[in-house]
C-alpha cells in the first residue's frame, strides 16, 4: 500500500514508518518539523520512503492514489504545546481537516492519533472509551486537549457525514528511542536527569500515577487498529500502572546510577492518576503490551547515553 504518515518524523512517526517500510509498503511522510527530526529517519535507507516538507494545517495533494493516512501530527509534549499553543490548535483542528479531506479525495482509510489526555485529570480509574472526561477548557493543558478533543469529534463527523473510513486511537504515556531527551515529559526527564548524575525532579508528592508504554508495542496496536473494522475510539497503553515515585527507583535500578530524588509544586491541572482501560483493544484486535516496563527502559537508556 501507499501510506500517508503526518507527523512521521516525530518520535512515535518514526517507528511507525519504520514498521510500515519493514513491510513492505510505500510511505509518504510528511512533517514540518516543529518537533520532529530528521535524523528519526536518516537510518531508513530505501526508495519506498518519501519525506516532504510541510505543514498539514495548509492544503496539500497528492496526485499518486494513497491507501492509509495516519494523522500523528501535533506537538505533544506540555513544553512543546505551551511554546506552540496556537500551532497545536491549529494542526488538531485545520491539519485534520486536510487530512480527512485526502481521505475522502483518495477513498483512503484515516486513523486519528488521539490522546488519554482527551481524558483530562479524570474521575474515573481506569480509563474506558465511555468516559467524557474531566477537562479544563481554558487552563495551561487546553491547548492539547481541547484540540485532540476537537479533531474526534470532526473525524467521526466525516465518517457519518460524508462516510470517510476512519479509526481513532488514544495513546497513553509511550516511551522509548528517539524520545526528545529535552522535552519535558517523564521519561526523557528522568533518564537525562540520571545520565548526567543530576537529582530527579518530581513534582507534587511523587503518588501520582502513570502506565508506560514501550514504543514497539504501541506501533503493533496502532497497526492493528487501522486494519480492523471497528470505527469508535480505542485505547491503546499499558495498564500496569505506576507511581512516579516507583518510576524514579525503577530509573536509578535500570541505570545503576545512584541520584537522589527532589521534589517541586505539582503543576496546575496535571493529571493525578492514568490507567487504560485496554478491554476494547484486546477483545475486538486482540492486543495487549508485552515488553516488560524494566526491558524498555534498558533498551532506551541505552539508546540515551549515546545522545544525551
Amino acid at each position: 500500500m501507499r501510506i500517508v504518515v503526518a507527523g512521521g518524523a516525530g518520535f512515535i512517526g518514526s517507528h511507525l514508518t519504520e514498521e510500515l517500510l519493514k513491510q513492505g509498503h510505500k510511505v509518504v511522510v510528511i512533517d514540518n518539523f516543529i518537533t520532529g527530526s530528521r535524523k528519526n529517519l536518516e537510518h531508513l535507507k530505501t526508495d519506498n520512503l518519501f519525506v516532504i516538507d510541510h505543514d498539514i494545517t495548509q492544503p496539500i495533494y497528492l496526485g499518486e492514489k494513497v491507501d492509509r493516512i495516519y494523522h500523528l501530527a501535533s506537538p505533544a509534549s506540555p513544553i512543546d504545546y505551551q511554546k506552540h499553543p496556537i500551532q497545536t490548535l491549529k494542526v488538531g483542528a485545520l491539519g485534520t481537516h486536510n487530512m480527512l479531506g485526502m481521505a475522502m479525495t483518495h477513498g483512503a482509510r484515516i486513523l486519528l492519533s488521539s490522546t488519554s489526555e482527551v481524558y483530562g485529570d479524570p474521575e474515573v480509574h481506569p480509563q474506558t472509551e465511555e468516559y467524557w472526561g474531566h477537562v479544563n477548557p481554558v487552563g495551561p493543558r487546553s491547548c492539547y486537549d481541547e484540540s485532540k478533543r476537537f479533531a474526534e469529534a470532526i473525524v467521526v463527523a466525516y465518517r457519518d457525514y460524508h462516510h470517510v473510513d476512519t479509526r481513532i486511537i488514544r495513546i497513553f504515556n509511550t516511551y522509548g528511542p528517539r524520545m526528545r531527551l529535552n522535552d519535558g515529559r517523564v521519561v526523557p526527564e528522568f533518564i537525562s536527569q540520571v545520565l548526567k548524575g543530576k537529582n530527579i525532579t518530581i513534582y507534587g508528592d511523587g503518588t501520582q500515577t502513570r502506565s508506560f508504554c514501550y514504543v514497539s508495542d504501541l506501533v503493533r496496536g496502532m497497526i492493528g487498529v487501522m486494519e480492523h473494522s471497528y470505527m469508535n475510539p480505542i485505547n491503546l497503553g499499558n495498564p500496569a500502572e505506576i507511581t512516579i515515585n516507583e518510576f524514579a527507583e525503577q530509573i536509578i535500578k535500570v541505570s545503576g546510577i545512584k541520584v537522589e530524588k527532589v521534589n517541586l509544586p505539582l503543576p496546575k491541572d496535571d493529571p493525578k492518576r492514568r490507567k487504560p482501560d485496554i478491554t476494547k483493544a484486546k477483545e475486538i484486535i486482540g492486543w495487549q503490551p508485552t515488553v516488560s516496563l524494566e526491558e524498555g527502559l534498558r533498551k532506551t537508556i541505552e539508546w540515551a547515553k549515546e545522545n544525551v
